[in-house]
């Protein structure tokens, strides 16, 4: 090369050097000034700390917030004057009122009541854990024995006077906790508020109820419908279903976590504005009809003032003007509510405020403009040993600045688009009296030590007014033949939902509220109340989902499949349904009739966040042992009566060599399990005890396990909080300290996430893993086929620490297909 030519490649060299340089340069000095401004920012604020540590508590040490920040004071004197104004709690009870509001909401916990284990929860936690408790101190504070609910059936619901947050940090109490978590997350346990329990006992569900579950977020009680649904478990599906809705999609999401915890075949989540739900149709004889539900649970937003024990902000946010806000939207929620209900339905309205301007005033303006259709429900008799006051009958309005008024007239017109005329009680005696608004129930936080909560159940007893006139809609099906649109039988349960006269069909509904807005708005400026409030039109939020793509009866699919588990006749295979339209079928989901007759017939107008449950997930290995599909623990409960192949009948020692060891060799197990298998082809396997009433200090209720069988093992295909559940009903010491279980915790992921694409699709384990046994059997060592399994907390957390692959997998309830959410984020 020239020199000429170096030169000039030496020039562009340095200049790109340069170039680099003052990059780094202006990197160096953004870097220094960004550290500087935080400086500053940091010594600006801690003066600022140090004040608010002096005004949050003398010091600011152990009363002020992390932080510095000052502690939230417990006071609100326009709280104060506005309650006592309303007369809404006795006047001798009101220092009672004050200072219950004020101490920490104590932790309550629910057991499942539908799952045929509930007995055995039940008593292992009065005989296990509620025994250690007894003469427990922490902080100083005795810890209470827990008590059940005395108003709540079959002591399946507890109360103790621990906080949430000592449940947490208190060293003495982490076995418990660790308890309540793990039996949380497998469902059999719900840590849900003693009053948010109520409306769902007062909808008295049978199995063959629709049910709409319209404001449903975060699923607390949705999950006690799902319940109820199923009381006799011999009935895999019953001829009820809950549609649980809320407008939020990403809450959605949550409830969709708390309601596959349940594995009902009966849930669907949908999202949609609860104020303009959608009509809905069914297939009833091969004509359409508008489906009117039973049950409508109705738990509104509201201001929230009931929670102010456990969402402390509320002290300092708490102001009229929130119920003001809420109550239209509250009176649109209730009126849409009852639109839907079914003629001799039952319609429970809740909110977790003490407020009338949320509470009788809503119920007063449904009633009134109902016109005798609605009538409230006398509940005194129901859930005896629940302390509750009656409804109201008087009550005032009372604007942020403190301003009352009594009466509509006396509000002046800058301020009726604050105020509107059915915030204010009837001034009509006779109408008022009629009304019964008594039979309401506000329950107070001194009286149990709950949180406030207010209720009313009301019962259709004809159609709306504006109601009354309008066609029955009735089309006749079309014959059709795609996968998602396989022709439904009949749907129909016998009850009177089709006796009643439907609803407007959603153009002629929303085009008669718009006409009727302006004579409505006429009305209320004259203190009138004329017809429901006007609707919005129906809105679509987040992304569009998977669809429900139901198998056609010719599918090549199932054949093998029905071959392979000799299932029954009677198994409904026309309720079997995919989240794919292309491709292969990756997972298969299943439904119960009626919600299949629901999903065909409204896919254009409803948005369904998920349904159904996860019964056969495709093995990628699959066919060479005869069939591509391996059982899924989730839907297990609900496929077993119909599977007449492929079962073994194992004891209790079985079941704990299974929950406590990932792939144990054929040799571990009893003879009798050994004979079973012994002619039995590869593949996915059901594995079933069933109890012994001679021996009654053993498990009594019967257990159904997905499992696999390997060349010369035997493995169960169980998420892990369900092993740790089960082993605990059996007896073996689950428990290991929490530090410890964080430090493996990181090694379980990364081996998660190694093993997680052969462990979902249900490979022959045996041979992929056969290392992982050698080595566990060395650490472990041989145990007799015959002899119990008896670990130490720390073996039996550790053996199923070191399978984190397949039970991280496993406890996967959300498919890629689905996009359920997978959190653990759940409120009350």
């Amino acid at each position: 090369m020239s020199a000429e030519g170096r030169g000039g490649g030496g020039s562009v060299w340095r200049c790109a050097c340069a170039e680099r340089a003052g990059a780094r340069s202006a990197i160096t000095v953004l870097g220094r000034l960004l550290a500087a401004m935080g400086r500053r920012a940091r010594e600006r604020r801690r003066p600022q700390q140090q004040r608010g540590g002096e005004q949050g508590g003398g010091g600011g040490g152990e009363q002020g917030w992390s932080g510095g920040y000052p502690e939230i004071v417990k006071e609100n004197a326009l709280f104060e004057r506005y309650y006592r104004g309303q007369a809404v709690v006795p006047a001798a009870e009101w220092d009672a009122f004050m200072a219950a509001l004020r101490e920490p909401l104590p932790a309550t916990l629910r057991i499942t009541g539908y799952k045929s284990h509930a007995r055995e929860i039940r008593h292992c936690l009065k005989e296990r854990f509620f025994a250690e408790l007894r003469g427990l101190r922490v902080d100083g504070q005795e810890v209470e024995m827990p008590q059940p609910l005395s108003w709540y059936p079959e002591e399946l619901a507890w109360h103790t006077n621990l906080s949430r947050k000592i449940l947490r940090k208190s060293p003495q109490l982490e076995k418990f906790h660790q308890f309540l978590v793990s039996e949380t997350e497998c469902g059999n346990i719900s840590r849900q508020e003693a009053v948010s329990m109520i409306p769902p006992l007062l909808l008295n569900v049978n199995p063959h109820h629709k049910i709409l579950d319209m404001c449903a977020a975060p699923g607390s009680k949705t999950a006690q419908l799902i319940e109820m649904l199923h009381a006799d478990m011999n009935d895999p599906f019953p001829k009820g279903f809950v549609i649980a809705n809320d407008v939020d999609n990403k809450r959605c999401y949550l409830l969709v976590h708390q309601a596959k915890r349940l594995n009902s075949p009966c849930i669907m989540v949908v999202n949609h504005d609860a104020s303009s739900i959608p009509n809905l149709q069914i297939d009833v004889d091969g004509k359409k009809e508008i489906l009117f539900y039973d049950r409508i649970l109705c738990d509104v937003p509201c201001s929230g003032d009931g929670t102010m024990r456990k969402n402390i902000d509320v002290w300092k946010k708490w102001t009229t003007q929130n119920s003001l806000q809420l109550h239209g939207l509250q009176l649109r929620i209730a009126t849409r509510g009852v639109e839907q209900l079914a003629e001799g339905g039952r319609m429970v309205y809740s909110t977790c405020s003490l407020n009338p301007i949320e509470n009788e005033a809503v119920i007063a303006a449904l009633l009134e403009k109902s016109q005798g259709a609605l009538e409230l429900a006398d509940v005194s008799s129901e859930l005896p040993g629940l302390k509750r006051m009656p409804g109201i009958t008087k009550w005032k309005v009372m604007l942020k600045d403190g301003q009352w008024f009594e009466e509509w007239k006396d509000v002046p017109l800058n301020r009726q688009t604050q105020i509107r005329p059915t915030m204010f009680p009837v001034k009509d005696e006779e109408k008022l009296k009629a009304m019964n608004l008594e039979r309401c129930l506000r329950i107070l936080p001194h009286h149990q030590n709950t949180g406030g909560f207010f209720v009313a159940v009301l019962i259709k007893k004809s159609p709306m007014p504006w109601n009354k006139r309008q066609p029955k809609v009735h089309q006749k099906l079309s014959q059709r033949t795609e996968d998602a649109e396989v022709t439904t039988t009949n749907a129909d349960d016998g009850s009177e939902d089709t006796a009643e006269e439907p609803t407007l069909a959603e153009n002629e509904e929303s085009k008669k509220m718009q006409e009727s807005q302006n004579s409505d708005t006429e009305q209320s400026k004259k203190g009138g109340v004329c017809g429901p409030p006007p609707s919005k039109k129906m809105k679509m939020f987040g992304f569009k989902e998977d669809p429900f793509v139901f198998l056609p009866e010719d599918d090549p699919l199932f054949e093998p499949i029905q071959k392979f588990y000799a299932l029954d006749p009677s198994f409904p295979k026309m309720n079997l349904l995919t989240r794919t339209q292309e491709g292969k079928k990756r997972q298969l989901y299943m439904v119960s009739k009626e919600l299949r007759n629901v999903l065909l017939n409204n896919s254009e107008k409803m948005k369904v966040i998920n349904t159904g449950i996860k019964v056969w997930s495709r093995n990628s290995d699959g066919e060479q042992f005869g069939c591509a599909f391996r059982l899924a623990q989730e839907g297990i409960y609900t496929l077993y009566p119909f599977i007449h192949a492929r079962i073994i009948n194992v004891c209790i020692e079985d079941v704990k060599i299974l929950l406590t060891q990932e792939n144990p060799f054929l040799s571990k197990f009893s003879s009798e399990t050994q004979k079973k298998v012994k002619d039995m082809a590869m593949g996915s396997i059901v594995l079933k005890y069933d109890p012994d009433p001679e021996k009654p200090d053993e498990l009594q209720c019967p257990i159904v396990l997905c499992g696999w069988q390997g060349k010369t093992s035997l493995r169960a295909f169980v998420p892990k909080n369900e092993r740790l559940h089960y082993l605990r009903m059996m007896g073996v010491e689950v428990f290991k300290a929490k530090r410890k279980e964080e430090e493996s915790e990181g090694k379980t992921e990364e081996e998660g996430q190694c093993g997680a694409a052969q462990t979902e699709e249900g490979t022959d384990v045996e041979d992929k893993e056969h290392d992982l046994v050698t080595k566990m059997e060395a650490e472990i060592g041989e145990e007799s086929s015959h002899s119990p399994v008896e670990s130490s907390a720390m073996e039996v957390e550790n053996k199923i620490e070191d399978l984190g692959q397949f039970s991280k997998n496993s406890n996967n309830h959300v498919s890629q297909e689905s996009k359920d959410s997978d959190t653990n984020d759940v409120k009350d």
